[in-house]
Order: structure tokens, then C-alpha cells, then sequence
């Protein structure tokens, strides 16, 4: 039964009554001190148990051979038993023994029964890095197992396991489940074995989500880009409301009394006078000793010097600070209520505008700053405060208060007597009667953390005075002992001004003396034989924990207990425990008084005193079912959930009550409807303070019938309570709707799940009154999150079972599910004022990841039942369409291609010659001196330079070291490994004279062999090279000792090193027989992982070289900078053969000198005046990381960008424009254009496709749909549309080359602006692999491939990336229209899910946002399930808060459930020398355990 309380922990901790009995009262003492420590978290579950079972040894007889632990439990169960039962139909109030069935245990029994529903699933527990863990228990480690890096190739061998066991241990302690099969062995994408706890985890997580979820997805399929999110048809079997419409509620009339003072300010004032020595409060100290009692006489002449101190005293340049009407904080701690009752009162008499506050202790209090926007709107300027509260305030250096963050710049004003001037005699102040001007101002927080000043009229102030005196029977003199907040709330209306308005002697108690003795407000009662005493269900429920064998205690005088949560449905449970606990002590059954109030309503309800003649209170077993769907169903046959309810009384005096929709029009519900209270009467709040949309929803509410008409003419406040009216005209509230959770349009209430998690053996694991349940908003829903501070002896495997044991409980009993479940250290939660949980501001921490749980477990896949439906896929354009002309389907055939080679008229020597070699030859006869070449070094100097001779002359010594010394013959294959620089170049060029077929290979990192010499090995062998050339360091590492632990180094070809080679005789240059023949390979790794090498011919390679050269406009005279890797692709032909074709000077800057200076390759652009440069995306991310701030000092360096036409980045991939953005905006100050930065695009089967030039309109950037892509379609959207991508144009297409888009199944064209793969035609494709190491047969049609229908005869080049081509407004130099190619990603990366294609960069982009902690993140799929990993740059602690944030906006952009969330550490993620993920290495390393990653979380 959802009947909220901690009643259950009484019974755990209670001694069993035999016991109880024969225990000395010393020791019972000490039991119930040892208690309250315990509920509070001043002592470890561990350190109770122990020091009561010390406590507690010589009076318990132990049962032989039964743990002392369950005999508790069977302790437990025969005392609830034990207890007499109480009949559930007996009315009468005198024998009102409350019925033993509706207590908090059974709550307890009932989610114990549907836990055991549960069979134990082997749940995958998160891994952790020992770091991480708090104090977790060592039993729940396993010990360290660490791996290796992974290489920088997938599918080379098997990694060994259980290498590099040399680390030190603490880097990467992980926590497994006790049962993990250390036998089960899966694959990786290339069939190695992996044999990984991971992967086991995974297997347990996939056997989790196999079981059906409920509600199932239905599979729907849409064939539309309009992705409808899933909305949850209402289920036609949900119960109903069937009652009439209610009727709107009165309660009796307001009593009319003769001598009823005009204003509350006229009652002090006669009380004053006539009653001075009458005592109006007394104030206690933290020991429960009075520390002074304030009279009437003293609390009227005490206001009135504070009066006349503030309107004539305080002054700014001789004007008055303060006016009648204005604002002012009151800033009182709660342990001080006399000070505050005076500042209170004295602000009245000058008829100004109290605004009662907590006192701000720092500046980062929970939910100060929202205060601190309370006081600005409400134009506050003074701050009233005590000496010692002012001393107590954080001061800046000059001594002043500080200024907390939010808050306007206040006056602060000491109140204490010499800081008041007594007023002269012929001053007094105005006593009005109450007009209709603001009293005061009460704050109140939202649900969503926001704080709103409502502000109550002198008339509402005194008809709530009124209308509490008729209804509590309130007579003069009478003694009321106040446990609550004087400053607000009903410690405000009982303790400060219905008190003074009956001239009743308050007892004031506070906090800090609860926390120190619960049970001091019963001493007190007792003590001054209080009549009255207003108390919340914890002083109740502290009370029992603390309470002791006091045989002189006796609550006989109460007439009333006044509980003012009464509202909160799970009091219930603490009054009934009270009750039987102090009813032997003089305490009578019909005095509980349970109230319901609000801030904007104040009090609604509230259960009279016996004599007033009232009908018996009532109690309601409730449905919890039928209440999440708003109606009410008495006691069904599910007795697992329901819920117990009290009444809260009747109708106040003087008001109109209803009960109308909670969402919508406000229609009256019907009669077995649950709905929100309105009230009407002249004693409720009048408006929230300066918000007036707000205040006409909430304080102006008109309720109509289901006919449409008003039911009355007056206004409704609303109260925030939801109920209805019971029996009797009882009122019944069931929840607030600040904690009101509408999840898959079902009701839930924070306080019932609060209550079940509860039910669930919290004590080993959280703390109680630590909970904080609320809920966030996730893909068009609400979604439960449940947060708890974790003790700190719990152990992390204890710790995990307990929270899926909470998450099935809720399942079983609420039938919804949670979606987090977050465990935070000890004492961490941001605290409410006094006490409890800031709701909001935990809220707020968790949306923006500063909660830093040590625990985490999300359940995506079982909450989350709206995604859209599962996308069919539909036969796009096929071969039966009809083809008019150029037109598919209506749309123009997406085609395009480059100027005309054969018809471009340009001087261009190099023509005449078909190969390479011979253009080499002609410009060292031609132009000998001519310098083609300058390398620069990381200080900016030239290290070395080749003139077209020079080049030559060093190609031929290296042409006859291969034939003499090598004894190599035409067609052998050479692998070159040398460092970025001339010699490449020479050696490249002397491998064509001697015939050879060279492959670039990047040298092994020194620092690094383990990683990259595997891939030099690889690469060499699969290109079957003879021979390597190279210098003499890298010859020496690679024979090296270091490299033998990485690779077998006998296996190695020759190896000549080309440093010294001899002044040789004139060379016969090779002359292949024709130029289809080979001239060089093209090695390289792709992003999956896989090395493949194309092979160039000698056609192909002159063909690109023109066509670079037609496009940049490249002549001898011209200077270019390149600052690439020189290894593959288009960085190689720029880098070797560009320059030696079109004879312009290379500026080279290799990369790796960026690392020790970051402005080398900006500074030789601005040295040379460079018009054209090339870059990689690695090297401007440097150049933006690096020099993001340092512009000024650049300018002052005299770099000037201003004569960069073209910067273009070499890319294999979708155009990285926030990165181009951002590199422009940032050297736009050094004279960079914006215009200047574009990009280029090549892949594996043509190098060069598209690259911008110096000719041409500029790139074009259109925005598309995101949630269109996914179905493969392009559709254009404005720029900031929701779900938007901005994608650049990937430069223009160069001369020569043909482009068409093409279905990638049907393999036939597409319109303009369709997704497809981009073929392309040139005469510079490269003619096939070599070899693709791994997936040969795969690709067999990569290089001749042909469309299905159309032109069916021109021979394509498949890339492999999808893209569109479009059609734009933009005139090319031919005159004619411009086709824009973009690129959208590689084919390979896409991950199928759901039907749907995604990007890997767009789910990692959308993640990278998420927190600014995330510096870099990868995407990958494993058995269906998304992987995502991201690296952590900021704290350790930090890593936990992002799971949550990464699961919700993956959810909320992408519609797709993530299944792991990995966090590691920065620079794990792979990335290659081009600046892309190697998103397949990363998951073969995940798979094999090998990342040491922070933390795992496996999402349910």
C-alpha cells in the first residue's frame, strides 16, 4: 500500500516488546539517542548496528544458530502482529483507535510481495575506475586487467589480452557483477576473439531488453519525412469518472463579533495598551531554556521605535530612503522570533511592505539567486536583519555584506535596540482601518525552481485571522506552541498574527533545537500546558525516533495538534504511529487536526476540535491505479497499489470551494473525479508580485460547469492542492501539483514513488529523508528521475542491487517506469532552508550535469515507449521509370562535371610529356636554377630546398643505388619511409627513373612503435615491396631492439639507407612502354579500420596534375604553401608532384612542427605572401585551439593574412564547417577574407573530385532537415530550423571530371537534390586496388561500375560517400548555372538503426554539446546496441553526471535509445594523421577491455 511514511523504519528499529519491558531506562535513552542520529546520518548504518547491539548484548537472549539479523526481521513481524487491531467502520470519535492495517509497513510488505514477482535478473553493473568509487568495498573488485593500446590497424593479429601488466593497479580497478563468466568469448568486426568482461556485460544487457517492454512499440512504418513522434493512444480500458458534476462546497459563515478590531494593527495596539504585561512570545534557545518573552507592551512600543527609526531616521542625500508602500527583506534566522515578530510588526506601523527570507548563509545557497530576483522585481533597497545575524553574513574585503549572486545591491539595518530612536510623544502612527493596499509579501519556489512574492491584502491578512480564530476556537490567553517557520506559511498565519489578533502566548521552537531534541515541543506542551500546538508529520515522526521513557510527559491539555502537512497524503501513517505511541500519555485521538493549505490559497480546510460538532474524520483506500488516471476507485481487488488517505477537515469559514480539471479549461469535476482545489473567500492571496499573466491564471480563476456557464461570479484562487470532496463534505487532498509527474498521460505523484522507494530496505544503502524524486522532459514526455544520497559504508555492488530492486518496485506498484536512478554522496544535496531536499535546484543540477552522483543507472529502453516509428524502407526511382531527356521522375538527373580539359586553351608545356619523369628532366634543362621546393622547420627557417636540377640530380643517384646496390628490376614495388621533406621527393622521383613502383609510407613514431610500426610492416608487406628506402635513423629503429617486441624485424626486405649515395655517372631514365602502366601506390587506413592501396597510373597521374594545376591556376611564378601529411592522397600529389608538373614553388610545412610551433605554417603564409595554402582539418583545429587568443600577439608578430586568396582543407569527408567557421572569425582579425577558407573532397578511388580553385562562385552552405536525412532524402529547411544540419559545399568540381548521384541499391540515377552515393568519371580515377586488405571481393566494382538505366555506357568510379548535387543561382566562369556537389559522409560509417541511416558525426556533434566537460566523442554500434564513448577534460567526478545528459539529447535530436555510455580520458578516442576517427579501432578496443575507461554505464 502506497501510504507514505516512516513508520517501517520505527518498527526496524524498536526493541521487541518483551524487551522493551525489562530495559533500564538509561539504556532505552540511549537507544533512542542512537536513532536519531541514525535517521538524521550522523552515524553509519554499520556504527548503529554495532553500538546497539553493544547496547542491547546483555538483555537480548539469542536463538541458537539463527542469524541476529533475521531475527530482527521475525522481531519485526510479531510486533506488528502483536499490535491490537483497531475496527475499520467504527466512527464514533472517542474509541477512534486508527486502524493498525493503514500502516507504513504494509507498504513495505506490498512492494516486498511484487519485488518477489521479480525472478533476479542479472542486471550488467556499471565498471568503474577506483578512482571513482566512494569508499566502495574492495570485495567488489575485481583485480586489475589491463591491456595494451590498440594498434593503429584493425584485423593484424590477435592482441594479446594480458599485456603491460605494469601499470599501477589503480588506474583500472573495475567492478563486475560476482557471477561474470570469465569464459564467454565474442568477435570483433574482423573475427578476432575477444575474450572481455565487456562483452559479457553486453550479453547480459541485450538478455535484459530482450524481455518484451510495456506498452510494446507498435511497428508502424511512414514513408514520409514527417517522423511522427509515437503518441500514446489512451488505453479504452482506463477507468472513467461516472459520478454528477460537483457542486461548489461553502463552509459555515463567518461569525460576526461585536469588538472585532477594524484591522490586525488596531488589535496590537489594544493589547498593547491594555494588556501590556500580557506574554505574546517566548523564545527558546538551543538547549530548550527560555530565553525571553516578549510582552504585548513591549512588542508594541518596540515596533513603533522601529517605525519611526525607518520613515525618519534612514536618509540618502537628505531625501527619506524609505516611502509608505515600499518594500523591505526581512532577513531573521529561525532562531530568533522575537526580533523578527517586531520587524514585522514595525513595518506595518510605517506602512510599509514586509518580504520575510531565508537568511543567505553563501553565496551558492539552493535557490538564494532565485530569491535574490524576488527582491530586484520587488524593488527592494533595505534589508532588516539582527546584530549577530549581521555579523554572521559573508563580507567582502571592505567589510560590507557581499552582494550574493542575483541579488540587488541592499542597505543592511540592524534592528536591535541601539539602533532604534524612541519616538517623540507627539509621534504615533496611522492606524487605518485594513484598505485594500498590500500587507505583505510571502515568497513561494516553484516546481520549476523559480521563487514568485505573493502578496496578501491588510483585509485577507485579517479575515484569515478571523476565519483561523472561528475555526480553531482560538479564545484569549491560550498558549499555542509553534514548531514551524514563523516567517511563512501557517507559522506565520498561527505563530505571528492570528496569535497577536487573540492575544494568544506563542511558544516558539526552533529548528536548531529539534535537531538537538525531537521531542522538545512535547516538553513544552507539557511544560506550559499549551492547548494548541501546529507541527508537519517529520516533528511527529522525530518525536517517535527520539522518544524516551518520560513518565512526567502529558499532552492531556491539547486540544488541538495542528498538522500542516495533513495535505501530504503519507501523514496519515505519522499520525496514526503518534497516536499509538502518546495516546498513553494523555493524547486523545479526536485531537489531531490534520489542515490543507497553500500559499496562494493559505488555508483551505482543516479538521475542527471535537466540541465544534463536526462529523467523524474520515479515511479513503484509494486506487493508486484509477488515481493516475484522476478518479477515484475505493479498495479494488489489487491490494499492491493502493493508497491511504485521511481527510484534512471541512471548508474554512467564509469560503467557496470547488474542484476543477487540472489541465485546460477549468471545468468542474465530477464527483469521483480528482482535480485541483479552487477556493473562493476574501482570506487567499491576492496576486503574485509583478507577474500579472501568472496571477490571472492562478488568483482570477473562473470555474465553469460542463454546460460552459460560470458557477459563481466570483473569482477562484487556485490552490495547487489535488483532491476531492469526500462523505460528510470531508475534504481529501492526494498530492500537489508540484509534485504532480505525467508520464505517458498517466498521473504520478513524487511523494507515493518517493514512498515505495523507501519501502524498499533503504537503510543499508541511502538515507531516508534524502529522496528527491521529480521529473524531466525527454522527447515530447515527462520521465521519472529518482536522486538519493548514498551512505557512505555501502558497498557499490549492495548499492546497485538496490536501486534495480527500486526501479522494479516502482515498475510493480506505480506501473511506470524510472527513467534515472541516481545515488550522490552524503550531505551533497542542496538542502531546503530548513531542512529536507531543494527539489528544483537538485533538478536544475541534474539537467546541467553538476550533481556528480557516485552512482548511475538510466532506463531508456523499457520509459521511453514514443519514439517514431520504424521506418520501411521504399523503392526509390527504378529502371521502369521514365526518362525524359534528362529528367527522373520530373527532376532534373543530379549530373555535373568540371570544365572540358580538351577544350581549355592554356600554355602549358608539361602537355607534350606523358610521363612524370620526363616533366622532371625538361625543367632542369629548362629552368635548372629554378627553386621548387623550401622546407621549413619549427623554428620558421628553411632547413632545406631543391631547384628543379638539384631534384633531378639527387633522383638519378637514387635511381642507380636501386639498380646497382639493390639490383632491383622495372616493376619492383619500394616502400619509402622517410619524414616529411626533400629526400621523399627525390627518392619518389628515382624509383620512376629506375622503373620502380614506390609506396609512401609514414616512418614509425619513436616514441610510439608498439602503435605505428605494425602498420608500417603491414603496409610494406601487403604492397610486396623489395626494397625500403630510408634514412639512417629510421634504418636503425627499425632493426632496433624496441621494434623487435613489436614486429618481427628479421622479416624485414632490404633495407638502403639513402643519406651518403655516390656522385654517380648519367643515367638511362626508364621509359615505360605505356602510360596505363603503373607509376606509384596509394596506401592508406580508413576510418573503418581497413588498409587499402590504389594504383595510380602514370595517365592518371599527369591527368591530375592538370587538372590541379587548371583549377588553382598554377604557374612557375606562383607560390603555395602546404601544410599536409605528404603520405597519401591528395596531400602526396600536392606535396611531390603538383609543383614539378606546374613548376610553381612548394612552401613545405610538415605538421608534426605544429606541435612546438603552433603559428609556424600562419607565419610562412604571411612571410611569403602565399595566395594559395592547403591545409588538413587536424592542423586548423591546432590553429584554432592554439591561437584561439593570441591574435593581438600575432598582429604584433606583423602576420598578415590579407593576401591568402584560397586556403583549402584536404579532406575525406563531410565538410567540418563550425571548425571552418570558427577558423575564419578568428584570423579574420589577421586580414583573413572570409571567403578565403573552403574545402576540397577525394577519396580512395579519385583523389582529387572536387577543390575550390581560384576561379569560380564562392562555396555555397545550404541547411537541411536532419530528421529527413535519416530517410535518406534531402530536404532544404531555413537556417536555425529546428532539427537543422548546415552543410558547405565541397568545392567545385575540377576540370575533366563527371559526377552523377546514384540510387545505392537500385544503382540507377537520381533527381537533383536526392541523397545517393556519388559516382564519379575522370581521367585521373585511380584504375583499381591493389589490394583492400581483408575485403577484397567486396569492392571488385569500386572502379567500373555502370548505372542501371540512363547513360548506360559511361564507365563510373564508385566513392563510397552518399551526397546530393544541386542546382544554384550561381554562374560558373562558362556562364552557366552552378551544380554545388556536397558531401554528406562515408557510406561504410553510416549506422542503420531503427530502419533509419545515421551519421556517426551528427550523433557526436549533438553529444559534444551536451556538456562542456565532453572534449571529444565517438559513436559506434555493437549488437544493435549505440555505443557511445566520450572523453572527460573536466574532474573524475564530473563523469557520471554525463550519462543522463548524453542519453537525453541523443533521445531528444536523434530518436534513438543509447546503450553504453563509456567515459574515458582525453586522447583515447583513435584519430588519424587526416584528423578523422578511427571509430572502429576505438570499438575493437572497447570490446577487448583495452580503453581503462572512467566509468561504463549500461542503459536498461
Amino acid at each position: 500500500m502506497a501510504e507514505r511514511n516512516s513508520t517501517g523504519l520505527l518498527m526496524m528499529l524498536e526493541p521487541s516488546p518483551v524487551i522493551a519491558m525489562t530495559l533500564p531506562v538509561e539504556v532505552r535513552e540511549k537507544v533512542a539517542e542512537l536513532e536519531l542520529e541514525l535517521s538524521e546520518g550522523d552515524i553509519t548504518q554499520k556504527g548503529y548496528e554495532k553500538k546497539r547491539a553493544k547496547l542491547l548484548a546483555p538483555y537480548t537472549p539469542q536463538i541458537q544458530g539463527v542469524e541476529p539479523s533475521l531475527q530482527k526481521d521475525n522481531r519485526i513481524q510479531s510486533l506488528s502482529q502483536a499490535a491490537p487491531p483497531g475496527s475499520k467502520h467504527n466512527k464514533s470519535r472517542a474509541t477512534n483507535t486508527r486502524d493498525e492495517r493503514f500502516r507504513s509497513d504494509l507498504h513495505t510488505e506490498a512492494v516486498h510481495a511484487a519485488l518477489a514477482k521479480y525472478k533476479e535478473r542479472k542486471m550488467p553493473m556499471p565498471s568503474k575506475r577506483r578512482s571513482v568509487l566512494v569508499q566502495s568495498s574492495i570485495e567488489a573488485c575485481t583485480p586489475p586487467d589491463n591491456h595494451s593500446a590498440p594498434p593503429d590497424v584493425t584485423g593484424l593479429s590477435e592482441h594479446s589480452l594480458h599485456a603491460d601488466r605494469d601499470r599501477p593497479p589503480v588506474a583500472s580497478v573495475k567492478v563486475v557483477p560476482r557471477g561474470y563468466n570469465h569464459s564467454s568469448v565474442m568477435e570483433t568486426a574482423d573475427g578476432v576473439p575477444v575474450n572481455s568482461r565487456v562483452s559479457s556485460k553486453i550479453q547480459q544487457l541485450l538478455n535484459t531488453l530482450k524481455r518484451p517492454k510495456r506498452p510494446s512499440l507498435r511497428e508502424f512504418f511512414i514513408d514520409d519525412f514527417e517522423e511522427l513522434v509515437d503518441v500514446q493512444q489512451p488505453d479504452p480500458n482506463q477507468p472513467k469518472a461516472e459520478g454528477n458534476q460537483m457542486s461548489p462546497l461553502a463552509g459555515e459563515p463567518l461569525g460576526v463579533v461585536t469588538n472585532w478590531p477594524p484591522s490586525l494593527l488596531a488589535s496590537l495596539q489594544r493589547w498593547g495598551i491594555t494588556q501590556p504585561r500580557s506574554p505574546c512570545l517566548t523564545a527558546l534557545d538551543n538547549a530548550g531554556k527560555p530565553v525571553y518573552t516578549l510582552t504585548y507592551g513591549k512588542l508594541w512600543t518596540r515596533s513603533q521605535k522601529l517605525a519611526f527609526t525607518l520613515l525618519n531616521k534612514l536618509s540618502t542625500r537628505n531625501e527619506p530612503l524609505l516611502l509608505p508602500g515600499d518594500r523591505v527583506a526581512l532577513v531573521f534566522p529561525n532562531s530568533d522570533p522575537v526580533m523578527f515578530m517586531v520587524a514585522f510588526y514595525g513595518c506595518l506601523l510605517a506602512e510599509l511592505i514586509p518580504v520575510p527570507i531565508e537568511v543567505p548563509l553563501t553565496r551558492k545557497d539552493a535557490g538564494s539567486q532565485q530569491i535574490g530576483f524576488l527582491l530586484g522585481s520587488c524593488g527592494v533597497t533595505l534589508a532588516l536583519t539582527t546584530d549577530a545575524c549581521q555579523k554572521g553574513l559573508p563580507k567582502a574585503q571592505t567589510g560590507e555584506v557581499v552582494t550574493f549572486k542575483g541579488w540587488p545591491r541592499l542597505l543592511w539595518f540592524v534592528t536591535d535596540g541601539k539602533h532604534v530612536v524612541k519616538p517623540p510623544k507627539d509621534w504615533h502612527p496611522t492606524i487605518r482601518e485594513a484598505n485594500n493596499e498590500i500587507a505583505y509579501i510571502e515568497y513561494k519556489t516553484s516546481k520549476e525552481g523559480s521563487t514568485m512574492g505573493i502578496t496578501v491584502s491588510h483585509p485577507a491578512m485579517l479575515a484569515h485571522c478571523h476565519a483561523l480564530t472561528q475555526a480553531c476556537g482560538y479564545t484569549e490567553a491560550e498558549t499555542i506552541c509553534n514548531v514551524l517557520d514563523f516567517k511563512r506559511d501557517a507559522g506565520l498565519w498561527h505563530g505571528v498574527l492570528t496569535s497577536v489578533m487573540t492575544r494568544m502566548h506563542v511558544i516558539s521552537i526552533p529548528y536548531s533545537l529539534m535537531k538537538v531534541n525531537p521531542l522538545s515541543w512535547i516538553q513544552k506542551v507539557h511544560t506550559y500546558k499549551a492547548r494548541v500546538a501546529v507541527v508537519k508529520s517529520r516533528d511527529m515522526h522525530w518525536s517517535l525516533l527520539a522518544q524516551r521513557d518520560q513518565r512526567d510527559v502529558s499532552l492531556s491539555s491539547l486540544r488541538m495538534l495542528i498538522v500542516t502537512d495533513g495535505a501530504n497524503p503519507w501523514s496519515i501513517s505519522s499520525c496514526d504511529a503518534f497516536l499509538n505511541v502518546f495516546q498513553a500519555r494523555g493524547l486523545r485521538p479526536e485531537v489531531i487536526c490534520p489542515c490543507a493549505s497553500s500559499a496562494e490559497g493559505m488555508t483551505v480546510a482543516i479538521r475542527r476540535p471535537p466540541e465544534s460538532g463536526v462529523p467523524p474524520p474520515g479515511k479513503a483506500v484509494l486506487s493508486m491505479s484509477g488515481l493516475s488516471h484522476s478518479v477515484i476507485r475505493v479498495d479494488t481487488e489489487e491490494k499492491l497499489s493502493v493508497l491511504t488517505v485521511q481527510d484534512v477537515g471541512q471548508v474554512m469559514p467564509g469560503a467557496l470551494v470547488c474542484v476543477v480539471r487540472v489541465e485546460g479549461t477549468p471545468y468542474l469535476c465530477q464527483t469521483d473525479e480528482v482535480g485541483e482545489i479552487c477556493v473562493s473567500s476574501g482570506s487567499t492571496g491576492m496576486a503574485y508580485y509583478g507577474l500579472p499573466g501568472m496571477t490571472k491564471n492562478t488568483f482570477q480563476t473562473i470555474p465553469v460547469r460542463a454546460s460552459g456557464g460560470p458557477i459563481s461570479g466570483r473569482p477562484f484562487t487556485r490552490t495547487s492542492l489535488l483532491g476531492f470532496v469526500g462523505p460528510d463534505n470531508l475534504v481529501f487532498i492526494v498530492g500537489r501539483m508540484d509534485g504532480l509527474m505525467t508520464v505517458c498521460g498517466r498521473r504520478h505523484n513524487a511523494d507515493d514513488v518517493v514512498a515505495t522507494a523507501l519501502a524498499v530496505e533503504p537503510m543499508k544503502f541511502v538515507y531516508r529523508g534524502r529522496i528527491a524524486v521529480f521529473s524531466v522532459s525527454v522527447l515530447h514526455d515527462e520521465r521519472i528521475v529518482v536522486v538519493a544520497e548514498q551512505r557512505p559504508d555501502a558497498s557499490e555492488e549492495g548499492s546497485f542491487q538496490w536501486m534495480s530492486r527500486v526501479l522494479q518496485a516502482i515498475d510493480s506498484i506505480h506501473q511506470v517506469g524510472v527513467y534515472c536512478l541516481a545515488l550522490v554522496p552524503a550531505n551533497t544535496m542542496p538542502k531546503a532552508p530548513l531542512g529536507g531536499i531543494h527539489i528544483s535546484e537538485t533538478k536544475q543540477r541534474f539537467l546541467e550535469g553538476a550533481l556528480h552522483p557516485c552512482n548511475v543507472l538510466m532506463c531508456p529502453h523499457s520509459c521511453v515507449t514514443n519514439l517514431p516509428k520504424p521506418r520501411q524502407k521504399q523503392p526509390e526511382v527504378g529502371p521502369a521509370s521514365m526518362i525524359v531527356g534528362n529528367l527522373v521522375a520530373g527532376k532534373r538527373i543530379a549530373q555535373a562535371c568540371g570544365r572540358d580539359v580538351a577544350q581549355l586553351e592554356d600554355n602549358d608545356q608539361a602537355r607534350k610529356f606523358l610521363y612524370m619523369q620526363d616533366v622532371l628532366q625538361w625543367r632542369a634543362q629548362a629552368t635548372p636554377d629554378h627553386a621548387l621546393f623550401l622546407v621549413l622547420n619549427a623554428k620558421g627557417t628553411v632547413s632545406s630546398t631543391a631547384s628543379c636540377l638539384q631534384l633531378q640530380k639527387r633522383a638519378e643517384r637514387v635511381a642507380v643505388a636501386l639498380i646497382e646496390k639493390g639490383r632491383l628490376n622495372p616493376g619492383d614495388h619500394v616502400a619509402l619511409v622517410y619524414p616529411p621533406g626533400i629526400d621523399l621527393i627525390a627518392t619518389f622521383y628515382g624509383c620512376l627513373y629506375a622503373g620502380c613502383v614506390p609506396v609512401t609510407v609514414r616512418p614509425p613514431h619513436p616514441q610510439n612503435l608498439a602503435t605505428t610500426l605494425p602498420t608500417v610492416k603491414m603496409i610494406v608487406e601487403v604492397s610486396k615491396s623489395v626494397c625500403i628506402l630510408t634514412t639512417q635513423a629510421i634504418m636503425k629503429l627499425l632493426k632496433s631492439k624496441e621494434a623487435a617486441a613489436a614486429v618481427d624485424v628479421k622479416s624485414w626486405p632490404m633495407v638502403l639507407d639513402t643519406d651518403d649515395l655516390p656522385r654517380t655517372k648519367r643515367l638511362q631514365i626508364y621509359k615505360p612502354p605505356t602510360p596505363e602502366m603503373l607509376a606509384y601506390l596509394d596506401f592508406s587506413v580508413s576510418t573503418m579500420g581497413i588498409l587499402a592501396g590504389v594504383k595510380m597510373s602514370h595517365a592518371a597521374t599527369s591527368a591530375l596534375c592538370r587538372s590541379i594545376k587548371l583549377q588553382c591556376e598554377l604557374y612557375p611564378s606562383r607560390q603555395i604553401a602546404i601544410c599536409l601529411d605528404p603520405y597519401c592522397g591528395l596531400g602526396f600529389a600536392l606535396w611531390c608532384l603538383s609543383s614539378v608538373y606546374s613548376g610553381h614553388q612548394s612552401i613545405l610545412v610538415p605538421p608534426l612542427e605544429l606541435d612546438s610551433n603552433v603559428s609556424l605554417w600562419l607565419s610562412a603564409v604571411s612571410q611569403y605572401k602565399v595566395r594559395i595554402t592547403f591545409c588538413s582539418y587536424s592542423v586548423m583545429e591546432m590553429c584554432t585551439k592554439g591561437l584561439g587568443t593570441q591574435t593581438e600577439t600575432l598582429r604584433l608578430r606583423n602576420i598578415n593574412l590579407s593576401c591568402v586568396r584560397t586556403c583549402m582543407v584536404v579532406a575525406e569527408e563531410r565538410p567540418r564547417i563550425t571548425l571552418t567557421q570558427s577558423f575564419s572569425k578568428i584570423f579574420k582579425d589577421l586580414g583573413l577574407s572570409p571567403r578565403a577558407v573552403s574545402t576540397t573532397f577525394g577519396c580512395r578511388v579519385n583523389m582529387a573530385v572536387c577543390l575550390q580553385g581560384t576561379s569560380g562562385p564562392d562555396p555555397t552552405t545550404v541547411y537541411l532537415d536532419m530528421r529527413a536525412l535519416r530517410h535518406e532524402r534531402v530536404r532544404m529547411v531555413e537556417r536555425g530550423s529546428p532539427h537543422s544540419l548546415s552543410l558547405m559545399e565541397s568545392g567545385k568540381i575540377l576540370p575533366g571530371v563527371k559526377v552523377v548521384i546514384a540510387n545505392t541499391e537500385t544503382k540507377g540515377p537520381v533527381g537533383d537534390s536526392h541523397l545517393g552515393e556519388v559516382w564519379v568519371s575522370s581521367p585521373h580515377n585511380a584504375t583499381g586496388y591493389y589490394t583492400v586488405y581483408g575485403e577484397d571481393a567486396l569492392h571488385a566494382d569500386h572502379f567500373n561500375t555502370k548505372l542501371s538505366f540512363g547513360d548506360t555506357q559511361t564507365v563510373w568510379a564508385r566513392t563510397g560517400y552518399l551526397g546530393f548535387l544541386r542546382r544554384t543561382e550561381l554562374t560558373d566562369a562558362s556562364g552557366e548555372r552552378h551544380d554545388a556537389l556536397y558531401v554528406v559522409g562515408s557510406l561504410d560509417e553510416t549506422l542503420e538503426l531503427r530502419g533509419m541511416r545515421y551519421h556517426p558525426i551528427d550523433i557526436e556533434t549533438s553529444v559534444i554539446r551536451s556538456h562542456k566537460s565532453i572534449a571529444e566523442c565517438a559513436v559506434f554500434t555493437w549488437t544493435n546496441l549505440l555505443v557511445v564513448v566520450v572523453e572527460l577534460s573536466g574532474s573524475e567526478q564530473e563523469a557520471l553526471d554525463l550519462v543522463p545528459l548524453v542519453t537525453n539529447v541523443v533521445l531528444e535530436d536523434h530518436y534513438l535509445i543509447v546503450g553504453v555510455v563509456v567515459v574515458v580520458d582525453p586522447g583515447v578516442i583513435p584519430i588519424n594523421s587526416r584528423g578523422q576517427k578511427q571509430r572502429m579501432h576505438l570499438r575493437d578496443g572497447f570490446l577487448a577491455d583495452q580503453l581503462d575507461p572512467i566509468y561504463v554505464a549500461y542503459n536498461m
